[in-house]
């Protein structure tokens, strides 16, 4: 399947090859625009429609599908009737308008988590993109009421971290001043809607990161346990252009490639011809062989996170096969976590090898599908099945209303990754470019605005449709605190709820707990038979004929 580079309805384009979400495969934080996610972080909710309205005609060309992927399924819409609808309003079409969809959901089990609309972030861990734009993803989500979730590694790869030899459950952790940046950031705008969550990988858990959260935040944080990623499947990868910074990480543990310590390398390095190494993380689970073997290291290490003082707790699993799939759904039920995120093949947002991810693990839909699958058997025979978050190559509302329907009921919330980046990118480039002392301190990449911005507008208030919104929220003092990233995330997030909402209030449902499966059809006999989602032609072709033979 090709997706095409423009959209003349939008006024849209990407710098590069479009993935299905959207967003260019490549996706550059010095990026002028303007792929549809980009020009969103501007304009919001205007990017629903099409441009130059009173002028055009427009017309889709999204019906003739080939292939099995989310692009595949269609929404369902109904001509009659209403649900869910918030206490004290009626089926009046006075109260039925699509601003009245309610958003607001929870997530967890033993404690709910509140969350403003079903949308989460992807892991940003010790990427150097996650670091240098933390504070408009963190911000940004907080202001929104979404979790926002801390990769793996942060401590690890942080110079200033203090971690002493010996049992990481006696405190291993002195200082850790990046992480407690990334947290703070967030609990600061925190409103009660939201959550930080703290991802675990191998060293994580080696170097005592579990055990200072606890002691320094207690349930302010959910903790998250990790088995692979939707890109790659050997773990967490940053490169270091710096044979010093590469000697400390080895030195940390690390794997580090080509290795640092070997002099050939090093006298390679100082000739140029290496430039870069690449660090990684270890594999998990490496000394256990079968099930059961797992299912008891699992739920020891649960037992043990509960034991030092965290409540909630989740599991991040990626695109493995249906074993793994089935054993994560299984054991994060039978463990009471409170959320599973699953990521399919096609997301992806640090460093993954490329021919990896072109070729790792399953693909979103298939891998979400068979997650509907396993649940309904648990579901079946009893069990509270655990509440799930879907990731993999999500950027826009539909994708969102998709992935929502298809493990309804229990998807509670879609995970994105590399599309909620994107705000954080161009917000800073704005600010760099509008005020050049902030440059340095805001990572931005522009001396000038460009005309992709320009033709917007010239100042913030003018170029962020959200700007009085997110005024409103935190005042006009605390205005100057907030990154021009946050605003655009803000931004955003408010066109991905406004379309949210419309194709909801199509489908009659007018609050989270509505959407079902019967508000999605497949739009080919191939998606339909790998999916379970009846093709557009069946659904309700019996009370169709009903009717007709009345």
């Amino acid at each position: 399947m090709r997706f095409s580079k423009a959209n003349d309805v939008l006024g849209t384009l990407n710098r590069g090859n479009p993935a299905e979400s959207g967003l260019c495969t490549l996706c550059r934080a010095d990026c002028e625009g303007k792929c549809e996610t980009w020009l969103s972080s501007l304009v919001g909710r205007k990017l629903l429609y099409p441009r130059s309205f009173g002028i055009v005609t427009a017309g889709a060309n999204n019906t003739t599908h080939v292939g099995v992927s989310y692009n595949s399924l269609r929404i369902q819409g109904y001509a009659y009737g209403a649900s869910g609808l918030s206490e004290g309003m009626s089926s009046d079409p006075d109260d039925c308008i699509f601003p009245n969809v309610s958003l607001a959901t929870e997530f967890g089990k033993a404690v709910k988590t509140r969350i403003s609309m079903p949308l989460m972030t992807g892991a940003m861990g010790s990427t150097f993109v996650a670091e240098k734009y933390w504070d408009a993803f963190a911000i940004g989500g907080a202001l929104v009421g979404i979790p926002v979730v801390i990769g793996e590694n942060v401590v690890g790869v942080d110079r200033k971290s203090e971690i002493s030899p010996g049992d990481a459950r006696k405190g291993k952790i002195k200082s850790a001043p990046e992480l407690e940046r990334r947290i703070d950031g967030y609990l600061r705008y925190f409103d009660g809607n939201g959550a930080i969550i703290v991802q675990l990988n191998v060293e994580d858990t080696r170097n005592g990161v579990a055990e200072f959260v606890a002691d320094k935040y207690g349930d302010k944080c959910i903790i998250e346990l990790k088995w692979g990623q939707g890109a790659k499947n050997i773990g967490g990868e940053i490169q270091v252009r710096s044979l010093d910074y590469a000697l400390f990480l080895k030195d940390r543990g690390y794997i580090v490639d080509p290795d640092p310590t070997i002099p050939e390398v090093q006298e390679a390095f100082e000739n140029g011809s290496i430039k870069s190494f690449a660090r990684h993380s270890r594999l998990g689970a490496t000394n256990l062989n079968t099930v059961d073997q797992v299912r008891r290291d699992f739920m020891n290490n649960v037992e043990y996170l509960r034991s030092i003082g965290f409540t909630r707790i989740t599991l991040k699993t990626g695109s493995y096969g249906m074993e793994e799939l089935a054993m994560a759904i299984k054991f994060a039920t039978d463990a009471k976590l409170d959320l599973l995120t699953i990521d399919g093949s096609g997301g992806g947002t640090g460093m993954s090898p490329w021919n990896m991810m072109q070729s790792w693990g399953v693909p979103s839909i298939h891998l979400h599908a068979k997650a509907y699958q396993y649940a309904s058997i648990l579901a079946a025979k009893g069990h509270s099945v655990v509440d799930m978050s879907f990731a993999g190559g999500f950027a826009t509302e539909d994708h969102i209303f998709k992935a929502l329907a298809l493990g309804a009921p229990f998807t509670k919330l879609v995970c994105m990754g590399r599309a909620v980046m994107i705000p954080g990118f161009v917000g800073a480039n704005i600010e760099g470019a509008l005020f050049p002392d902030r440059r340095a301190a805001v990572n931005g990449n522009w001396a000038e605005l460009p005309k992709t911005v320009q033709r917007v507008g010239n100042s913030a208030k003018e170029i962020f449709a959200c700007y009085f919104d997110v005024e409103k929220k935190v005042g006009k003092d605390e205005m100057k605190h907030i990154p021009y990233g946050a605003i655009a995330f803000y931004t955003l997030a408010d066109k991905l709820a406004g379309g949210l909402q419309q194709l909801m209030a199509g489908a009659r449902k007018f609050s989270m707990s509505q959407i079902t499966r019967q508000e999605i059809f497949s739009g080919n006999r191939e998606t339909a038979y790998e999916t379970g989602v009846p093709h557009v032609c069946d659904v309700n072709d019996e009370s169709a004929k009903k009717i007709l033979n009345s």
